[in-house]
Protein backbone atom coordinates (compact mmCIF):
# COMPACT_ATOMS: atom_id res chain seq x y z
CA UNK A 1 0.00 0.00 0.00
CA UNK A 2 1.29 3.26 -0.51
CA UNK A 3 2.13 5.84 2.40
CA UNK A 4 -0.47 7.98 3.74
CA UNK A 5 1.45 10.88 2.14
CA UNK A 6 0.61 9.58 -1.57
CA UNK A 7 -2.86 9.33 -1.25
CA UNK A 8 -5.11 11.77 -1.16
CA UNK A 9 -5.72 13.36 2.20
CA UNK A 10 -8.79 14.72 4.26
CA UNK A 11 -8.01 18.36 5.91
CA UNK A 12 -9.93 19.49 8.92
CA UNK A 13 -10.42 22.06 11.05
CA UNK A 14 -13.20 23.54 13.62
CA UNK A 15 -13.88 27.12 15.41
CA UNK A 16 -16.08 26.53 18.60
CA UNK A 17 -17.03 28.51 21.33
CA UNK A 18 -14.41 27.74 23.48
CA UNK A 19 -10.92 26.33 24.67
CA UNK A 20 -12.48 23.35 26.49
CA UNK A 21 -12.57 20.90 23.71
CA UNK A 22 -14.91 18.59 26.27
CA UNK A 23 -17.30 21.14 26.54
CA UNK A 24 -16.99 23.58 23.11
CA UNK A 25 -19.64 23.32 20.93
CA UNK A 26 -18.93 23.88 16.95
CA UNK A 27 -19.37 27.02 14.93
CA UNK A 28 -17.90 26.73 11.81
CA UNK A 29 -15.98 23.83 10.24
CA UNK A 30 -14.38 22.79 7.04
CA UNK A 31 -13.44 18.96 5.63
CA UNK A 32 -11.56 19.11 2.69
CA UNK A 33 -10.30 16.37 0.41
CA UNK A 34 -7.33 16.98 -0.75
CA UNK A 35 -6.11 14.99 -3.78
CA UNK A 36 -3.13 16.85 -5.54
CA UNK A 37 -4.14 19.57 -7.14
CA UNK A 38 -7.43 18.77 -6.98
CA UNK A 39 -9.55 20.26 -3.72
CA UNK A 40 -13.21 19.54 -2.83
CA UNK A 41 -14.12 21.56 0.27
CA UNK A 42 -17.10 21.69 2.39
CA UNK A 43 -17.47 24.24 4.75
CA UNK A 44 -20.06 24.55 7.56
CA UNK A 45 -21.55 27.60 9.49
CA UNK A 46 -23.69 26.37 12.86
CA UNK A 47 -26.09 28.09 15.29
CA UNK A 48 -24.51 26.94 18.32
CA UNK A 49 -27.76 27.25 20.78
CA UNK A 50 -25.60 29.15 22.86
CA UNK A 51 -24.03 32.23 23.28
CA UNK A 52 -20.47 32.63 21.75
CA UNK A 53 -18.18 33.86 24.34
CA UNK A 54 -15.90 37.79 23.81
CA UNK A 55 -13.00 35.76 23.89
CA UNK A 56 -14.24 33.54 21.12
CA UNK A 57 -15.60 36.09 18.77
CA UNK A 58 -11.96 37.74 18.95
CA UNK A 59 -10.56 34.54 17.67
CA UNK A 60 -12.46 33.74 14.85
CA UNK A 61 -15.06 36.85 14.32
CA UNK A 62 -18.38 35.21 14.24
CA UNK A 63 -20.93 36.49 16.30
CA UNK A 64 -23.76 34.83 18.66
CA UNK A 65 -26.27 37.27 16.17
CA UNK A 66 -24.59 36.48 13.62
CA UNK A 67 -23.95 32.37 13.99
CA UNK A 68 -28.01 32.28 14.76
CA UNK A 69 -28.94 34.67 11.94
CA UNK A 70 -27.19 32.32 9.24
CA UNK A 71 -26.08 29.11 10.69
CA UNK A 72 -27.40 25.47 9.66
CA UNK A 73 -29.25 23.51 12.10
CA UNK A 74 -26.76 22.77 15.05
CA UNK A 75 -27.82 18.58 14.99
CA UNK A 76 -28.04 18.42 11.23
CA UNK A 77 -24.27 20.07 10.71
CA UNK A 78 -22.76 17.73 13.27
CA UNK A 79 -24.20 14.92 11.47
CA UNK A 80 -23.27 16.17 8.30
CA UNK A 81 -19.03 17.01 9.58
CA UNK A 82 -18.96 13.54 11.35
CA UNK A 83 -20.52 12.05 7.81
CA UNK A 84 -17.97 13.69 5.60
CA UNK A 85 -15.29 12.57 8.40
CA UNK A 86 -16.04 8.74 8.07
CA UNK A 87 -16.59 8.98 4.27
CA UNK A 88 -12.77 9.96 3.89
CA UNK A 89 -11.88 6.89 6.41
CA UNK A 90 -13.99 4.77 4.97
CA UNK A 91 -12.25 5.54 1.54
CA UNK A 92 -8.38 5.00 3.63
CA UNK A 93 -7.60 9.14 3.56
CA UNK A 94 -6.22 9.93 6.46
CA UNK A 95 -7.41 13.25 8.34
CA UNK A 96 -5.07 16.20 8.47
CA UNK A 97 -5.62 18.43 11.65
CA UNK A 98 -3.16 20.92 13.14
CA UNK A 99 -4.03 20.15 17.00
CA UNK A 100 -6.26 16.48 16.04
CA UNK A 101 -6.91 16.20 20.02
CA UNK A 102 -9.05 19.29 19.84
CA UNK A 103 -11.18 19.09 17.13
CA UNK A 104 -11.62 15.33 17.56
CA UNK A 105 -12.38 15.60 20.64
CA UNK A 106 -14.97 17.97 20.42
CA UNK A 107 -16.43 16.26 17.46
CA UNK A 108 -16.37 13.35 20.00
CA UNK A 109 -17.69 15.12 23.35
CA UNK A 110 -20.67 16.85 20.81
CA UNK A 111 -21.61 13.61 19.52
CA UNK A 112 -21.90 11.99 22.52
CA UNK A 113 -24.15 15.22 23.85
CA UNK A 114 -26.62 14.99 21.09
CA UNK A 115 -26.94 11.37 21.41
CA UNK A 116 -24.57 9.73 18.85
CA UNK A 117 -21.95 6.98 19.43
CA UNK A 118 -18.54 7.57 20.66
CA UNK A 119 -16.59 8.77 17.83
CA UNK A 120 -13.91 5.90 16.29
CA UNK A 121 -11.25 8.05 14.05
CA UNK A 122 -9.30 6.29 11.21
CA UNK A 123 -5.91 7.68 10.49
CA UNK A 124 -5.35 10.58 12.15
CA UNK A 125 -2.10 13.20 11.19
CA UNK A 126 -1.44 15.80 13.26
CA UNK A 127 1.36 18.32 12.03
CA UNK A 128 1.40 19.78 15.79
CA UNK A 129 2.62 16.62 16.94
CA UNK A 130 4.83 15.30 14.52
CA UNK A 131 6.49 19.12 14.30
CA UNK A 132 7.25 18.44 17.93
CA UNK A 133 8.59 15.12 17.71
CA UNK A 134 10.44 15.54 15.04
CA UNK A 135 11.90 19.26 15.84
CA UNK A 136 11.59 19.29 19.41
CA UNK A 137 14.71 21.57 20.52
CA UNK A 138 13.07 24.43 18.52
CA UNK A 139 12.60 27.08 20.43
CA UNK A 140 9.71 29.52 20.31
CA UNK A 141 5.80 29.28 19.41
CA UNK A 142 4.17 26.41 17.77
CA UNK A 143 1.02 27.67 16.78
CA UNK A 144 -0.34 26.52 13.68
CA UNK A 145 0.69 30.68 12.50
CA UNK A 146 4.19 30.31 13.97
CA UNK A 147 4.45 26.69 12.57
CA UNK A 148 3.40 27.53 9.11
CA UNK A 149 5.89 30.48 9.22
CA UNK A 150 8.67 28.32 9.89
CA UNK A 151 7.78 25.78 6.98
CA UNK A 152 7.06 28.48 4.64
CA UNK A 153 3.07 27.55 4.23
CA UNK A 154 1.10 30.46 3.12
CA UNK A 155 -1.53 31.13 6.03
CA UNK A 156 -3.72 34.11 4.81
CA UNK A 157 -6.59 33.61 7.18
CA UNK A 158 -5.77 32.12 10.53
CA UNK A 159 -8.75 30.65 12.92
CA UNK A 160 -11.14 30.75 9.82
CA UNK A 161 -11.49 26.99 9.49
CA UNK A 162 -11.11 26.80 5.65
CA UNK A 163 -7.45 28.61 5.41
CA UNK A 164 -6.58 26.66 8.71
CA UNK A 165 -7.30 23.04 7.61
CA UNK A 166 -5.65 23.92 4.19
CA UNK A 167 -2.67 24.92 6.00
CA UNK A 168 -2.54 22.17 7.74
CA UNK A 169 -2.51 19.61 4.59
CA UNK A 170 -0.01 21.62 3.06
CA UNK A 171 1.85 21.28 6.68
CA UNK A 172 1.85 17.53 6.79
CA UNK A 173 2.89 17.26 3.16
CA UNK A 174 5.63 19.17 4.05
CA UNK A 175 6.84 17.55 7.20
CA UNK A 176 6.58 14.36 5.13
CA UNK A 177 9.19 15.57 2.57
CA UNK A 178 11.26 16.58 5.41
CA UNK A 179 10.88 13.81 7.94
CA UNK A 180 10.37 11.02 5.24
CA UNK A 181 10.92 8.48 7.84
CA UNK A 182 7.38 9.06 9.13
CA UNK A 183 5.95 7.13 6.40
CA UNK A 184 7.62 4.09 7.78
CA UNK A 185 6.17 4.26 11.59
CA UNK A 186 3.03 3.18 13.16
CA UNK A 187 1.25 7.14 13.05
CA UNK A 188 -1.54 6.49 15.32
CA UNK A 189 1.02 4.43 18.24
CA UNK A 190 3.95 7.12 17.52
CA UNK A 191 1.91 10.61 17.51
CA UNK A 192 -0.34 8.86 20.49
CA UNK A 193 3.17 8.49 22.73
CA UNK A 194 4.96 11.54 21.28
CA UNK A 195 2.07 13.16 22.62
CA UNK A 196 1.51 11.04 25.63
CA UNK A 197 5.54 12.10 26.61
CA UNK A 198 5.02 15.92 26.24
CA UNK A 199 2.56 15.92 28.00
CA UNK A 200 4.10 14.11 30.81
CA UNK A 201 7.36 16.61 30.59
CA UNK A 202 4.58 19.56 30.95
CA UNK A 203 3.29 18.28 33.94
CA UNK A 204 6.49 17.98 35.38
CA UNK A 205 7.18 21.28 34.57
CA UNK A 206 4.14 22.83 35.76
CA UNK A 207 4.36 20.90 39.44
CA UNK A 208 7.57 21.87 39.61
CA UNK A 209 6.46 25.39 39.26
CA UNK A 210 3.88 25.00 42.13
CA UNK A 211 0.77 25.06 39.49
CA UNK A 212 -2.09 23.00 38.57
CA UNK A 213 -1.82 19.92 36.11
CA UNK A 214 -5.82 18.80 36.18
CA UNK A 215 -6.14 20.10 32.50
CA UNK A 216 -2.92 18.45 31.04
CA UNK A 217 -4.52 15.52 29.75
CA UNK A 218 -1.78 12.74 27.57
CA UNK A 219 -4.47 11.19 25.74
CA UNK A 220 -4.68 11.63 21.95
CA UNK A 221 -6.59 11.47 19.55
CA UNK A 222 -9.48 11.72 21.80
CA UNK A 223 -9.39 13.00 24.85
CA UNK A 224 -11.95 10.46 26.74
CA UNK A 225 -13.96 12.63 29.76
CA UNK A 226 -15.04 10.53 32.33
Amino acid sequence: MNNWSDRPICAFDLETTGRDPSTARIVSACVAVVDGSSVETRTWLLDPGVDIPAGAIAIHGITTEYAAEHGQDYAEGYEEIREALHNSWARDHSVVAFNASYDLTVMHCEGLRIGKPALVPGLVVDPYVIDRAMDKFRKGKRTLSAVCEFYGITLESAHEAEADAMAAAALARELALRFPEINDLDLMVDQAQWHAERQRDFAEFLSSQGKDVSDVNGQWPIHFVA
